[in-house]
C-alpha cells in the first residue's frame, strides 16, 4: 500500500515538473530556484481554499437545485449534451465555467498578486508569465495526485499501475497542459497591466475572462459532449491557447527593454 501511495505522488507531480522543465528553458534570464519552488509550493496550496469554496459553492447550488425542484447536481453532471435541457444547461454551466474555471484561476492569480508582485526577483515582463505557469503547475500537481486517489481498491496491483499510467499521461498532455496555458494567458494580461499606465483592471479581466473561458469550455466538453466532439473540441482548445501563448511570450520578450518591472513597481 505505501508502494501505491508514493506511486500516486510521483506520478502526480511527474506532469508538472516535466511542463516546469520546458518553461523554464523559454526564459533566458532563469529566475532564483528558491522562488520558483515558493511559488510551486503556494501553487499547490492554493489547492486547499479553491477545493472548500468549490465544496461550499457545490452546496449552495444543490440547495437551490432543491428549492427549484431539479435534480440535485450530481445528476445533472452525469448527462450527456443530448439530454441536457435548457435549464440542466444553465446549472452545467454555471458549475463549469464558476464554480471550476473561475475559482481555479482567480486562486493561482492571487498566488502571484500577494507572493510575487513587488518582489525584487520580479524585474522582467516575461517573469510574470513565468510565475503563474509555476503557480499553475503547483496546483495541478496537487490536483493530479487527488485524481489518482480516486478509489480504485478492487484493481489488481498491475492493472492499478496501468491505470496511474494512462491518468497520469492523459493529465499530462490536458489537463495539467490546460492550467499552463491558461495561466499563462493570465500572466501575459497581468504583465501588460503592470506596464500600462492606464485600464489596469480592465487588462486583468480580459485575461482572466479568456482563461475561465476557454477553461470551463474544455472541462464541459470533455466531461458533457459525445463522439468526436468530445476529443475534438477539448483538442482545438488547447491547440488555440498553445498559439496564443507562444505569441504572448514574444510580445513579452520585446517588452522587457521598454518596462524594468523592479523599477516600475518601487515607484
Amino acid at each position: 500500500m505505501d508502494f501505491i501511495i508514493i506511486l500516486y505522488i510521483i506520478l502526480g507531480i511527474l506532469p508538472s515538473l516535466v511542463w516546469l522543465l520546458y518553461y523554464l528553458r523559454k526564459d533566458a534570464h532563469p529566475e532564483p530556484r528558491r522562488m520558483i519552488l515558493a511559488v510551486f509550493f503556494w501553487g499547490a496550496l492554493s489547492t486547499i481554499p479553491v477545493l472548500f469554496l468549490q465544496l461550499g459553492l457545490n452546496k449552495i447550488l444543490d440547495f437551490s437545485l432543491k428549492n427549484l425542484q431539479l435534480p440535485a447536481l450530481e445528476k445533472i453532471l452525469d448527462l450527456s449534451w443530448s439530454s441536457l435541457n435548457p435549464s440542466y444547461l444553465a446549472v452545467a454551466l454555471i458549475y463549469w465555467f464558476l464554480i471550476i474555471s473561475f475559482s481555479e484561476e482567480l486562486f493561482k492569480y492571487l498566488v502571484i498578486r500577494i507572493k510575487v508582485v513587488g518582489s525584487q526577483h520580479l524585474d522582467e515582463p516575461l517573469d510574470v508569465m513565468l510565475y503563474m505557469v509555476v503557480a499553475a503547475l503547483g496546483f495541478t500537481a496537487v490536483e493530479n495526485i487527488l485524481y489518482l486517489f480516486l478509489p480504485a481498491s478492487q484493481l489488481s496491483l498491475e492493472l492499478l499501475i496501468n491505470r496511474s499510467l494512462v491518468i497520469s499521461f492523459t493529465r499530462f498532455i490536458g489537463a495539467t497542459f490546460l492550467h499552463t496555458l491558461c495561466s499563462a494567458t493570465v500572466g501575459y494580461y497581468m504583465a501588460l497591466s503592470l506596464c500600462r499606465t492606464k485600464n489596469k483592471a480592465m487588462y486583468i479581466f480580459s485575461g482572466m475572462f479568456i482563461a475561465v473561458a476557454l477553461h470551463g469550455l474544455y472541462d464541459f466538453s470533455i466531461m458533457t459532449l459525445e463522439g468526436s466532439l468530445k476529443i475534438a473540441l477539448p483538442a482545438a482548445i488547447l491547440i488555440i491557447l498553445a498559439f496564443l501563448v507562444f505569441s504572448e511570450f514574444e510580445k513579452l520578450k520585446k517588452l522587457k527593454s521598454v518596462c524594468q518591472l523592479s523599477k516600475k513597481l518601487k515607484k
